[in-house]
């Protein structure tokens, strides 16, 4: 597998509050990833996400390079990984006054070298699976943002959501409350399929459509990301952008 990440303040934020790790785990073959998304002031939103985003990661690695590990539960093993990295920000976000409301978002999971993935996310931070046999993207992640509850009540489109006023209010966060729900996706990456995780900071300034096409034109995991990032930073990006690209 190739992957490759980068993140950046964007064009207006003094602050970047995103992170993401890449790990390999030779022990079971596959590559761990993740991304947080912080928030809660320029300090406390990144210490969130680098803080839960170290913790998601090294509890998944210590478990999965385990001489004592038999059966993996992908499953099990990631929603405790989650649980984990919220106590993290959780206890932290109670230190000091100028830490409290902090919290992340967080997108990460599992990419075995046969091609399984194993996935969870909390935000609206996002995962996408983008295939060439058949041609297309997919979105993995279910946002838990106010716009997609519209968006499934019916209440507006997916392209008035782009535009909402309210676009970047986030209904669950790491850090937030003692404990936190994440969702688990499966999917498989065929040779060529691509894995496409981002921040909001892409989401919300290029369509899945534009990241279909860009994939297509840029097919290796760091010419997609750095093509990917030009085109947010041209656009103005006025939120901090991470991109990471994984693929088989």
């Amino acid at each position: 597998m190739k992957s490759f990440g980068m993140t950046d303040k964007g064009a207006i934020r003094k602050d970047n509050q995103d992170c993401f790790i890449l790990e390999k785990c030779e022990a079971k073959g596959c590559l761990i990833a993740a991304l947080c998304d912080g928030m809660g002031g320029a300090k406390a939103g990144g210490i969130a996400s680098q803080l839960s985003n170290k913790a998601f990661v090294s509890y998944i690695y210590t478990k999965l390079s385990s001489r004592l590990l038999r059966g993996v539960d992908y499953k099990r093993i990631l929603e405790a990984a989650c649980a984990e990295a919220n106590g993290v920000a959780f206890e932290y976000s109670h230190f000091d006054d100028e830490f409290d409301g902090m919290g992340t978002t967080i997108v990460g999971g599992v990419i075995k070298n046969n091609g399984n993935g194993y996935i969870i996310n909390v935000g609206d931070s996002r995962a996408y699976l983008i295939s060439h046999r058949p041609a297309g993207i997919r979105q993995i992640t279910r946002d838990h943002s106010l716009v997609e509850e519209l968006i499934e009540a019916g209440a507006i489109t997916a392209e008035q959501a782009r535009s909402h006023p309210r676009k970047n209010v986030i209904t669950r966060a790491l850090g937030s409350d003692p404990r936190v729900e994440c969702d688990y996706f499966t999917f498989t990456l065929q040779s060529g399929d691509i894995l496409l995780m981002c921040s909001d900071g892409l989401s919300n300034i290029v369509s899945d459509l534009e990241l279909f096409e860009y994939a297509k034109e840029f097919p290796e995991p760091e010419a997609l990301c750095r093509a990917l990032m030009s085109k947010a930073l041209n656009r103005g990006a006025k939120d901090n952008v991470t991109i990471v690209a994984v693929m088989r």
